[in-house]
């Protein structure tokens, strides 16, 4: 019999087989993030000045582990103070990269690119993180390159106790900052925007906020408001033009904000705070959820279950009341306090924590501070992936982000290899990720999560069948594919 017929014949047997196949359900999906931390090399790179080899071996290996304990995403800080770490000629290379705020890495490279490229491949949304208008921090060496904000645009910045500040009443600042975002997002395949909590600075006892020139701007010009209320507006439009200019040139990307964990003190009853980012940061954050100027909001719930004063465990639901335009609610977890485990902490905290999420609603995420707290080696790198990460899981969708084209079906073909099998996909342009089940015993379990770049999958030993979907940008699912191992 020839060769090439034995090879047609059990292609449709296994089709044939494939089409008897019980539909698997679809997969459990949740938001599995870290923040990548660059401001003072809290995450990466180790120390300022590395050779481009040395850091880029970091950053791998850093998106290599991730991918492995089977996170989602990485939330990477890409502008720590008027700065970059990425190639722009906007803002200039940060100084936490190469030893001095605009020296360029030599050889060059841009850790951005560099970033996406590899996550993308391992199945890693990568989400652009923006400090908006923090112009230099406290830790910072270098003196101001010539191409710093603070260097070209000196009359919209002030000084704050240790920092310098673009003033967010200055519509210079504001027109700054959202061009430096709009740049990244049409320059680089990101899949989300996303700021910190960073607005009007955190405040300093009896020092107040030096804004009197561009508020006394705003009053001769016929503003009425107030100053706080005036402030608020200032954030406001930020917030809602970042939406907008964002939404308008990439509809699925993302826009993320990761505010203060308390709205208010008193906040839900009992709640208490050092703070009020209402009347001090001047956020008014659930207005953004409830205006719908944002796609995910993640809470610093950095707070322990049994701190009464400020409980994670009264907060969660909260912040989930909160979210009447049914958009994300993926909240900040302090894995930096975690690790330590002292009393109130508990000792499996973050677990619980994920849990307590997981029981709140249909698309549950998290996002961990910092990637160095649940790196491999720690206590919470062996917690969350033998409890909490026992199988992947995609990003849950966000349907109001458009009408993406959805996937093609995949194509599906196994191999023999000399020490077991693996699946070979090919999904079309329309798929942003793709996704991979498989039936162990009776049950489908998602195996992992992959770039459309990544063909071959390796499957377990004891796998019954294996499925594929594609993921649309907006995190929709095509229709699923899949075949017998056997005939």
């Amino acid at each position: 019999m020839p060769t090439s017929f034995v090879f047609w014949l059990l292609l449709l047997t296994a089709t044939l087989s494939a089409q008897k196949l019980p539909a698997p359900p679809a997969p459990l999906c949740e938001f599995r993030g870290a923040w990548v931390a660059t401001v003072d090399n809290i995450d990466w790179p180790s120390k300022p000045g590395l050779s481009s080899e040395r850091a880029q071996q970091e950053l791998a290996a850093i998106v290599d582990a991730a991918a492995a304990m089977r996170l989602n995403a990485l939330v990477f800080q890409v502008r720590p103070s008027g700065d970059a770490f990425y190639a722009s000629e906007r803002e200039p290379w940060s100084e936490w990269l190469t030893g001095r705020q605009g020296q360029a890495p030599a050889p060059l490279w841009d850790p951005l690119s560099f970033l996406i490229e590899r996550a993308h491949q391992r199945g890693l949304e990568v989400h652009a993180w923006f400090n908006p208008f923090r112009a230099k921090h406290e830790s910072a060496n270098s003196s101001a390159d010539r191409a710093h904000v603070t260097r070209r645009l000196p009359a919209a910045c002030v000084s704050y106790d240790k920092q310098t500040w673009m003033d967010p009443g200055d519509a210079r600042a504001v027109d700054w900052s959202l061009a430096v975002i709009a740049d990244v997002v049409r320059r680089y395949d990101i899949d989300g925007v996303h700021l910190d909590d960073y607005f009007y600075p955190y405040p300093v006892k009896d020092l107040p906020f030096p804004d009197d020139v561009s508020f006394a701007r705003y009053r001769k010009g016929g503003g009425k408001l107030g100053r706080s209320d005036w402030r608020r507006q200032n954030i406001d439009t930020l917030v809602a033009r970042l939406a907008d200019e964002t939404h308008a040139q990439k509809p699925f990307v993302k826009v993320g904000i990761s505010p203060f964990g308390i709205a208010r003190p008193g906040v839900p009853s009992g709640i208490k705070a050092g703070i009020d980012q209402y009347d001090q940061l001047y956020a008014n954050v659930v207005g953004w959820l409830q205006g719908g100027h944002v796609d995910y909001l993640a809470p610093q719930l950095y707070w322990p279950i049994d701190q009464k004063p400020q409980s994670f465990a009264v907060l969660l639901p909260w912040w989930n009341g909160q979210n009447t335009k049914n958009r994300h609610v993926w909240p900040g977890l302090n894995a930096s306090k975690a690790l330590q485990a002292k009393r109130p902490w508990r000792e499996d905290e973050l677990v619980q924590q994920v849990d307590m999420i997981r029981q709140q609603g249909a698309s549950p995420g998290h996002v961990h501070f910092s990637w160095k707290a649940i790196k491999p080696g720690t206590t919470l790198h062996r917690q969350l992936t033998a409890e909490t990460y026992g199988e992947a899981a995609p990003v849950p969708a966000s349907p109001w982000l458009g009408n993406a084209p959805r996937p093609a079906i995949p194509e599906l073909t196994i191999e023999a290899t000399g020490n077991g099998h693996r699946a070979i996909v090919q999904v079309d342009a329309n798929a942003r990720f793709y996704v991979v089940q498989v039936l162990r015993g009776t049950r489908w379990r998602t195996l992992c999560v992959r770039g459309r770049q990544t063909t071959a999958v390796a499957l377990p030993a004891d796998v019954r069948a294996v499925a594929v979907r594609g993921i649309a940008a907006n995190g929709l699912f095509g229709e699923w594919r899949g075949l017998p191992m056997t005939p």
